[in-house]
């Protein structure tokens, strides 16, 4: 931890040991790159007052949600190409959420299976959905998380069309790779993520592969666009709740009348989010969303949040503007480039850690209290 002690610090390297191409996915937004800049600094802006001569106490970050108790409202949110940002991710995803009691949300686009990631979780995995545009594929996929033990569905809605993610396009980000003198020269300056891809395997859509056909199994980027996202609609979501019986959470909401027909519409929770960044360079920082969503819906549902976050400060500004739980993908992910499988519970530390001393710091003994703490403005 004293070598580590932010996420900033295993940024930085991770940034050393990812080769270019997969750096430039995770750490990537989308056009000039502004709305990325300013989930950061609306998160930053966020402040909270200090209550103090409390006496002794120890704060408890323990929260429950959807019937389940986790040690602390902090999951690990779906971020795709996993394999790619670090060979073996899902798994070791799957071991930190096990070990620390907390929701790890697998991807569509994840490079590990449900049948894989769903067992290794042990009751502590969600499942993230692109609305396949075919109903076939859609109930199976869904059968095939519930099957495998995924609790909860989160379906995104915040990508309507792909995004021009102008960072990608020049890192000519392929999955699974081209191997040619460009990859190779990338990935030789990166020992520890070479020898990782040794161990696990060229990175793969495993859980796409068996619904594409040998014929585009080299261009299963391709297949994605085809098929996946830009179907959902307000009846679409009506289909989803009939076709799982688990909590349903709608994610990328940042109107609130969205977020009520979300609710009206089946919808167990709705969580804010503008997609880290990476969908539309216009979007306001995401945590500026929030507010506005809980009061209009927060007594109705759990709201949720992600995007921007990167310490347990921002963790608690987040629960403070009323947010039931916060989700971070970039902080999980710098943690295994900067440390390999340790590196994901290492990221978790660190933002547990933070949001404990943040309590402690604000006279919290319990995360409900933080709404309490908030600065007005």
């Amino acid at each position: 931890m004293d070598r580590f002690p932010s996420i900033t610090d295993l940024e930085a390297r991770a940034c050393r040991r990812i080769p270019r191409f997969a750096w430039e996915y995770l750490a990537s937004g989308t056009g000039a790159e502004h709305a990325l800049e300013r989930n950061l600094k609306a998160l930053s802006e966020v402040t909270l007052q200090s209550q103090l001569l409390k006496g002794v106490f120890e704060p408890t970050t323990a929260v429950d949600l959807f019937g389940v108790s986790y040690a602390a409202p902090i999951g690990i949110a779906p971020i795709g190409l996993t394999g790619l940002i670090w060979p073996g991710a899902d798994a070791a995803l799957a071991a930190t959420a096990v070990a620390n009691q907390i929701p790890y949300v697998l991807s569509t686009v994840a490079t590990a299976a449900p049948e894989t990631a769903g067992p290794a979780a042990r009751g502590m995995g969600w499942f993230q959905l692109y609305p396949p545009r075919d109903h076939d594929m859609r109930a199976d996929m869904l059968k095939r998380a519930a099957t495998a033990g995924l609790t909860t569905l989160v379906v995104t809605a915040d990508v309507p069309a792909p995004s021009r993610r102008e960072r990608q396009r020049k890192a000519q980000i392929r999955v699974p790779p081209v191997i040619g003198p460009r990859l190779v020269a990338q990935s030789i300056v990166r020992p520890a993520w070479s020898a990782s891809v040794l161990k696990h395997g060229m990175p793969r859509f495993r859980g796409l592969e068996k619904y594409v056909d040998l014929a585009t199994m080299r261009n299963t980027a391709g297949f994605v666009g085809a098929n996946l996202g830009g179907t959902l609609s307000f009846d679409y979501l009506s289909q989803l709740r009939a076709l799982w019986s688990g909590p349903l959470v709608v994610k990328g909401i940042v109107d609130p009348d969205d977020a009520q027909r979300c609710v009206d519409h089946g919808a167990d929770a709705v969580q804010v989010s503008n997609h880290g960044g990476r969908q539309m360079d216009g979007s306001a920082g995401a945590i500026t969303y929030l507010e506005p969503i809980v009061q209009r819906i927060g007594s109705q549902v759990p709201v949720l949040f992600d995007s921007g976050v990167r310490s347990g400060l921002d963790v608690a500004r987040a629960l403070a503007l009323g947010a039931s739980f916060v989700f971070c993908g970039r902080a999980f992910m710098f943690g295994l480039g900067a440390l390999g499988d340790d590196g994901a519970s290492h990221a978790y530390e660190v933002l547990v850690d933070g949001l404990r001393n943040v309590m402690s710091q604000t006279g919290c003994a319990t995360v409900s209290e933080l709404p309490g703490r908030l600065m007005a403005g």
